[in-house]
């Protein structure tokens, strides 16, 4: 445990965008199996909007979520 205050309020400001990106990445993998499972358009772009905010925010890269949304768009057009 650090001793120096702002290396105190560093691992707690760290711990909680931890959690925060535990939250977006968990809410994007739901989304994403509810595509695979439901195959509507609806679900679709909720999935491709947490898709996007993901990247946005640094969970997963670019390209990820590019490939990602590829893949989902693949399975509705394909049903």
């Amino acid at each position: 445990m650090p001793n120096i205050k702002s290396a105190k309020k560093r691992v707690l400001v760290g711990k909680r965008q931890a959690d925060e990106n535990v939250n977006l990445r968990s809410g994007m993998r739901t989304a994403i199996k509810k595509v695979v499972k439901t195959t509507d358009k609806e679900s679709l772009s909720d999935a491709i909007k947490k898709i996007d905010k993901a990247a946005a925010k640094g969970i997963i890269k670019k390209n990820t979520a590019a490939r990602k949304k590829s893949r989902l768009m693949k399975k509705i057009n394909s049903k």
